[in-house]
């Protein structure tokens, strides 16, 4: 196995320096076309960077991106433990639930994408999103016990649509709203927004679900989704 990645690994590394130039022929963006124009002494990422830190509706999707995504990882880590704990022997089908998870969760992210170019609504889509997703995720919680594994199935698969559909809607949302910053920067402090929120959930989750029970985990989960709802209609 890690044979393979090395290889696919390597491979990649040298398409990139001999494929790949420095930047496209046309800037990917407004804000990409605005730094091309100005001289590179007058760009600086430390300030770009506190810039964003004062914008406080981008401060408010940093956390609430962070939440949401940081739950997403959290349920995945522990997805595992959490169906063995009601269904003994069933090491299989959790593995599959992963996968559904997974593939829905693609599915969600073509379709969230599609249906934000085309309505251009960046607060209502996000909005909307995060809501379902917090109604997943209490959905989930409330039903993992009851002893069906195809329920576990459905409801992982709205979950992973939802939660993983929103990924790319903060990403662009990031983008309108701290404009004419780069990208790039944005996008950076969601990715690291993310992991911190995911490293903290998941240490909290794994502690309630082996402590208590997996539904104490997620209501935990839930309440911060629910935090991430405020901060997003904000």
């Amino acid at each position: 196995m890690f044979y393979g990645t090395a290889i696919v690994s390597t491979l990649l590394f040298f398409l990139t320096g001999v494929v790949f130039e420095e930047k496209p022929k046309y800037p990917p963006s407004h804000s990409q076309a605005l730094l091309q124009a100005m001289p590179p002494e007058d760009y600086s990422y430390k300030q770009s960077i506190i810039n964003l830190i004062k914008n406080v509706p981008f401060v408010l999707l940093l956390i609430s991106y962070g939440i949401m995504t940081g739950t997403f990882y959290s349920v995945s880590t522990l997805l595992n433990q959490m169906i063995v704990t009601h269904y003994e022997g069933e090491e299989v089908n959790a593995g599959r639930i992963g996968l559904t998870l997974v593939v829905a969760g693609m599915v969600g992210s073509i379709i969230c994408g599609l249906w934000l170019d085309y309505t251009k609504t960046y607060k209502q889509t996000t909005l909307i999103v995060y809501i379902l997703s917090f109604i997943g995720m209490v959905v989930f919680t409330f039903t993992l016990d009851l002893g069906y594994l195809i329920v576990v199935f459905v409801t992982g698969g709205v979950l992973g649509f939802f939660m993983t559909g929103y990924l790319p809607l903060g990403f662009e949302f990031a983008v309108e709203i701290t404009y004419p910053e780069s990208e790039g920067t944005s996008s950076g402090l969601l990715n690291a927004s993310a992991q911190i929120f995911g490293i903290v959930f998941t240490l909290v989750q794994g502690k309630l679900t082996t402590d208590y029970s997996p539904r104490a985990g997620n209501l935990f989960l839930c309440a911060w989704l629910f935090v991430g709802i405020i901060l997003t209609g904000n």
